[in-house]
């Protein structure tokens, strides 16, 4: 946050010349310019942020729900393979039942 021109300590320390009316108006003013363009900065710098931690939450939302159809997928897969599977190793015993028993 180096693009600050301000900090509490500098705030806090800050000490205004007194004029014959009291403090300078002038530098009052040039210090309170500083102090609300600060205040610009740090207000877009959130903004900026919480769109981007938005962002992120959507595309973590976005990960989970995709890792969980991956997931039901795979293990809809799994139960495929094995029953394919299964269903090759009942037509081999089927055969060779059919080969032994045949003569």
């Amino acid at each position: 946050m180096s693009e600050f021109q301000l900090n509490a300590n500098k705030i806090l320390d800050k000490e205004f010349h007194i004029d014959f009316k009291g403090y300078s108006a002038k530098e009052v003013d040039e210090f309170l310019d500083l102090v609300i363009h600060d205040y610009q900065l740090y207000e877009e710098k959130l903004q900026e942020l919480g769109k981007q931690l938005r962002a992120y939450e959507n595309q973590v939302e976005r990960l989970q729900e995709e890792n969980t159809m991956l997931r039901s997928q795979g293990e809809k897969g799994n139960q495929e393979v094995l029953q394919s599977s299964q269903i090759d190793i009942l037509k081999r015993l089927s055969r060779l039942e059919y080969e032994v028993f045949k003569k």
